[in-house]
C-alpha cells in the first residue's frame, strides 16, 4: 500500500466571481478509505468534486490526486454524478450506458472488445448483466442508480466520487445500494457525498465537512460544535442505525430489483 495520499489538498482557494466557494480548504485522504463528503447546500460539495475531476482549476493552492494533476488523473477516477438526464427520445439500454464509461479510452464512439469486456464486468459487479438490453429510463430508481455506479466502475478505477448514490430511493433500495460499495471497500478509495451520514456509518472511515472552508474527522468524533460550525445553525451529531422496521413493504416494482 502506497504512503503517497490518493487526494493531496493544500490552501486550495476557488470563487465564482466575487464569491468564494472554497476558501483555503486543506485535507489528504490516504489509499482504500471511504469518506463521507457532509455540508449543507451551497457549501460548496459539488464544486470539491469538480476540482478533483479536474474541471475547475483553482484560483490558488495545490491540488494532486493520484500523485498527478486532476486532468491527468481522470482515466483512474471513477464519478457517479447524482442527475443524469436521459432523453426518453433515445431509448438508450443499460449496456450502452455502462459503456459510455469507456469513451475516454478510445475515439468517436468505437468500442473495441476490451471496451465490451470492461462494459460486461461492470454489470455483473452490480448483478445487473441479465438487465444489459433493459432500457434504462424505464428502470426503477434503484436500478439505474446500479447502473450509474457500474458506469463508474466501468475503467476499473483507483479513485470513486459518488454524489448522493442514494438520492431518491427508499432505505430498502439503499441498503442494498450500500452493500455494493462495502464490496468496493477494500479495492479502492471511496468519496461519497450525503446529505445524511449516519446512513453510510457503517460504512465509512472518516467525514469531510465542507462549508467553503474544511473539517476533516473520524466518523466517531464528529461533534456538535463542528457540525455547528460547518452549518452555521444550532444543530446536534445524532448517531442512529438505521433497520427496516418488521413487515415494511415496498412497490413490488422495488420488491423485484435483484439482490
Amino acid at each position: 500500500m502506497s504512503s503517497e495520499p490518493v487526494i493531496h489538498c493544500r490552501d486550495v482557494v476557488v470563487r465564482y466571481g466575487p464569491v468564494t466557494v472554497l476558501d483555503h480548504v486543506s485535507f489528504d485522504v490516504p489509499e482504500r478509505k471511504t469518506i463521507c463528503l457532509v455540508g449543507p447546500n451551497g457549501g460548496g460539495k459539488s464544486t470539491l468534486l469538480k476540482v478533483l475531476l479536474g474541471l475547475v482549476k483553482p484560483q490558488s493552492g495545490t491540488v494532486k490526486v493520484l500523485g498527478e494533476d486532476p486532468r491527468k488523473a481522470r482515466l483512474q477516477v471513477g464519478y457517479m454524478p447524482q442527475h443524469v438526464q436521459i432523453d426518453s427520445m433515445f431509448p438508450i439500454d443499460v449496456e450502452g450506458i455502462v459503456r459510455m464509461g469507456r469513451l475516454r479510452h478510445g475515439g468517436f464512439g468505437f468500442y473495441t472488445k476490451e471496451d465490451n469486456a470492461a462494459t460486461e464486468r461492470a454489470l455483473e459487479e452490480v448483478n445487473l448483466l441479465d438487465y444489459r438490453r433493459e432500457t434504462y429510463i424505464n428502470l426503477s430508481g434503484g436500478m439505474k442508480q446500479r447502473v450509474l455506479i457500474a458506469r463508474a466502475l466501468v475503467n476499473n478505477p483507483q479513485l470513486l466520487l459518488l454524489d448522493e448514490p442514494t438520492a431518491m430511493v427508499d432505505a430498502h433500495i439503499e441498503a442494498k445500494l450500500l452493500e455494493h460499495l462495502k464490496s468496493l471497500h477494500n479495492r479502492m478509495t471511496i468519496i461519497l457525498v450525503t446529505h445524511d451520514a449516519s446512513f453510510v456509518s457503517g460504512l465509512v472511515d472518516e467525514v469531510l465537512c465542507i462549508n467553503r472552508t474544511a473539517e476533516y474527522h473520524p466518523l466517531e468524533k464528529v461533534e456538535d460544535r463542528a457540525v455547528q460550525r460547518l452549518y452555521g445553525e444550532s444543530v446536534k451529531a445524532v448517531r442512529h442505525d438505521h433497520h427496516l422496521p418488521h413487515g415494511h413493504s415496498h412497490s413490488s416494482e422495488e420488491r423485484e430489483e435483484p439482490e
